[in-house]
Formats: structure tokens, sequence, C-alpha cells
């Protein structure tokens, strides 16, 4: 499941400032910049007068803008033709000629309908809190829309709130949470859009779709969906109803660099795949399956999948599609997740049990070097996160050749594999093994990382390149 956390996570009570917003600093250079980026910049003056061999990155996702103007020149373009396709960017396994699957359950809710009892408590616990907060947040919307309107300004700012002369224990907590926020942040209407109007669309989402028995999207899709080894269906329009999230992933990958706009991606030399196979809700095991044996057969030498869930109802089919892809030397770089959860421990689907090979697990680091330097949403674990790399207000491209910032480790996860794909592409003779041995070895270790994943550390491109340099297997 993609899940951006930009936003509010519940009531007022959960609302939190923004990190500081800083573009491309995932980019910098810890010690020149004082931003504890992965030094990209740097990297690219240990690359001068060598040729860089292109390489395909596969985004399996919600979908991506096609149009964008930092994004379109980058895309790749699908040579090998199959029935319904038009020479277009990727396909798409959530669609059809009927349509495209926008929103989709939970794996829990998909389970429970197929008559998992057990589960059945914990999908109950899960609607009744989401309706809950839904409900919630809504009463803090009318609320704060009153005040608002009270004050007489569109856009009131932090003097506004403070001057607000409040009428009941509603208004009173609205107000000192505005002036909470925009003692830090002053800018109501970014709040207001970002914390307020994504979490009232995130809980419902949750209430009327991901976690309703009665909601099953997938006659749109037109398969037969208990058939795993059914591998030809979908359709060619990978662009998809809302393709915010992968084009924000593919900016972070390959957003053109130094053309005066939009951002820097990590690697200068990838064509973007576009694979849609994760709805608004959690991604089905054969589609993913399917995404990576599609991405493996059309050359994708890097699978970015900034995507994951609790359960899963068909490991088998993505744990073979992966052995697949890596018996094709094809690099997987999977986010960690953002519950904050130990994936030691806890489920966290795709994993890595039964699988082993060219394989990065990513966690989510901030801006800082400090004991914060984990991002306090990231997923964790010593022996089930490889690395981190920058995920908190990650400045990417979204649809509508717009730009915004995003936290998670769906933002992290692009990062290493734009890293990845800069190693392949001026090293090609690399193995994924040793792209991913040279990754972890690189990594600029941190004792506040050290319990957190299995290197300590956050990735960095200047170092990784260095011992690129020395792999016998260079071009």
């Amino acid at each position: 499941m993609i899940k951006l956390i930009s936003f509010a996570v519940g009531l007022c009570a959960c609302i939190q400032v923004q990190a500081q917003q800083i573009p491309n600093w995932q980019n910098q250079d810890l010690q020149k910049d004082s931003l504890f980026g992965i030094s990209t910049d740097k990297a690219y003056t240990l690359l001068q007068g060598r040729k860089a061999t292109p390489v395909i990155v596969a985004v399996i996702d919600a979908g991506v803008d096609t149009l964008h103007e930092d994004l379109k020149s980058v895309l790749w373009l699908n040579a090998k033709k199959k029935k319904g396709d038009n020479g277009t960017y990727g396909w798409s396994f959530i669609g059809s000629a009927k349509g495209n699957v926008h929103y989709d359950n939970l794996e829990l809710t998909r389970q429970v309908r197929q008559g998992d009892t057990t589960l059945k408590k914990e999908l109950a616990r899960q609607l009744a809190e989401a309706q809950q907060t839904y409900q919630g947040m809504r009463n803090f919307e009318a609320i704060l829309n009153s005040v608002t309107k009270k004050i007489g300004k569109e856009n009131p700012g932090l003097a506004d709130f403070k001057a607000f002369q409040p009428d009941g224990p509603g208004e009173t907590q609205v107000t000192g949470t505005l002036i909470k926020i925009l003692s830090e942040k002053d800018d109501f209407a970014t709040f207001k859009q970002e914390q307020i109007d994504k979490g009232i669309e995130h809980y419902k989402a949750l209430a009327e779709y991901q976690l309703n028995i009665a909601y099953d999207p997938r006659s749109i899709v037109g398969d037969d969906y208990l058939d795993s080894k059914q591998h030809n269906y979908g359709s060619a329009d990978n662009n998809g109803p809302d393709p915010t999230h992968g084009t924000h992933v593919s900016g972070i990958i390959a957003a053109v660099r130094h053309n005066g706009i939009g951002l820097d991606g990590i690697a200068d030399q990838v064509k973007v795949m576009n694979i849609r196979a994760v709805p608004d809700g959690d991604e089905r095991d054969k589609d993913i399956a399917n995404a990576i044996r599609y991405a493996a057969d059309h050359g994708a030498k890097v699978i970015n999948m900034s995507f994951g869930k609790s359960y899963s109802s068909d490991k088998k089919a993505v744990d073979e599609a992966m052995k697949y892809a890596l018996k094709k030397d094809v690099l997987l770089v999977q986010a960690a997740g953002n519950d904050n959860h130990n994936i030691d421990s806890l489920n966290n689907f795709p994993n890595r049990k039964v699988v082993a090979g060219a394989w990065i697990v990513v966690g989510a680091s901030g801006l800082r070097d400090d004991k914060e330097l984990k991002a306090p949403f990231s997923n964790y674990g010593k022996t089930a996160v490889d690395v981190f790399a920058p995920g908190v207000q990650i400045y990417s491209s979204i649809p509508g050749s717009k730009y915004a910032y995003f936290d998670g480790t769906s933002m992290a996860c692009p990062v290493v594999a734009g890293l990845a794909a800069l190693i392949r592409e001026y090293y090609p003779k690399l193995k994924a093994t040793e792209v991913k041995d040279i990754i972890l070895k690189t990594v600029v270790k941190r004792d506040s990382l050290t319990n957190y994943c299995l290197t300590g550390g956050v990735v960095n491109a200047y170092q990784a390149l260095l011992l690129a340099a020395t792999y016998t297997h260079r071009s």
C-alpha cells in the first residue's frame, strides 16, 4: 500500500508541523552543506570524462504523469509491443478497456471477504478507528471553517488566530491548534490542504473503500483473479486516475538534471519504465508478481518498489517473480514502510524470507546529523532493513508539471534506486549483487542508526562510486 505521511494521521492532537523544506537536499553533501544528503552532486565530479550506458529503472507504482515537464524526456518507450499496447511507456495490471482501478481494499479486507474468520475482529477494529478518525477530522474541519468565516479571511495568519475570541471548547481547541501550527509555519492554506483536506481524503478512502468488505473493484480488470499464473491481462493506460505518487518517485530517480526547473534526479542516463500495479489501497500479489516479471522481461536493471502491506494472500507468486528477476540480474529496491515498526518481528510484504540476492530494503532518514536522523515514521529492522536514505520533505514532481514535498520511505526508496542506476550507468559490467554490495559497504555510519538497520548508515553516492571504480569487473 502506498502511504504518504505528509498529512495528519489523526485528530488535531496528532497534527504535526512539517520539517524544514529545502529543494534537492537529498543530493547535498553533509560536510559541505550540513545536510545529510547522499553527496550526489559531489559524486558526479568522479564521473567527468566517463561515458554512461543508459539504464532502465522500472517504477512499479500507481502510474506516472507522462507529460510532466521534468520527466517526459526520460521515460522508457516500449518497443516490445503486446496485444493492446500501442508503444506506450509500460503497462497497467489494474485496468482494462472497462477503465482503471483507483481504490481497492486492504489485503486484510480481501482475506476476510474470502472467508478468513480469524481476521474479522481486526478488520472491525481498524474500520471503527478509521470511521471515528474520519468523523473527528470532519468535525475539526467544520469548526475551523466556522472560525475562519468569523475571522473574515480565507487565508488567516497567526495574528488573526491570536486575536480571535473563541466561543466554546470546540473553537478553543481549534484556535489553539492553529496558533501552535502557525507559530512554526505561518501558512494556513498549506496547512489546510496538506493536513486537513488530505487527512480527510485518506480516512474517507479507508472507511469507504479500503476497509469496506462490500467494495470490490476487481471486475474492472476482467482477469481470473484466483489464477496467479495468468500473465496476459491489463491495459496500456498506465497513467491511472491519480499518478501523484509514481510521478513523485520517478522524479527523485530521474528528473532531468541541471535544466533550471523542478529538481535534479539522482541518475542522469535513466529511462523510467512505468508499470501500474498499486491502487489506492493494498496492491494485489498477482499484479505485483506480473509487474516484476514485466520489468525483468523488458530490460529493467533496477526495480523501484515503493509499496508494502501487512498481509499477503499469495506470497509464493511474488517470491517466484522476485527469483525470476534476480536471475536476470535485476536489482530490487524496496521501501521499508511508514508505521515505525520493527519489521524484523512484524510482517511487511513483500519480504526476503525464502528469497535471497540483490534486494535492498530502505528506511527513511532526515535532514540533520542528530539523534533523530531516523525519520520518526520509518519502519526499521536490524536484519530486515539494509540502509537508510533521505525520505523527509523530499521535493519532487507531481502531475501537471508541478512539484511538492512528501515524506515517506516511498521517497527514500527511489533515492537508492537512483543511486543503483547511477552505478550501473557508469559501471555496466557490475552485477546486481555487486552493486548492492557497493551500496551497503559505503554507507555513512551513525550510532543513531546502529540498531535500526543492517549497515547502521545512510547511503552515499560519492563513496559508492569510489568503491565501484575499484571492482575488478568495472568497464
